[in-house]
């Protein structure tokens, strides 16, 4: 009879481990939507203060379109 309560705990102690590890794996990816959703409103902030910036010189100029165009393409990758 001992034997079968153990074999029960067993069991029971397999299904928890199951649990927790589908557990994680549903943190794991609301941390990682969270962090995409970070990184893309870093990225947003960081184009409308280039798009805010006004300058005369070609050289400024040519270094923020640029950087624009780094960003632009950075958020085109984020899912």
């Amino acid at each position: 009879m001992a034997r079968g309560w153990e074999s029960k705990s067993v069991e029971e102690q397999l299904a928890d481990r199951q649990a927790d590890a589908s557990s994680m794996s549903e943190k794991d990816q609301g941390a990682s939507a969270a962090e995409r959703q970070r990184k893309r409103q870093s990225l947003e902030l960081q184009r409308e203060q280039i798009l805010n910036e006004r300058t005369s010189n070609p050289h400024r100029r040519a270094a923020l379109q640029a950087a624009l165009a780094e960003i632009e393409d950075q958020l085109s990758r984020i899912p």
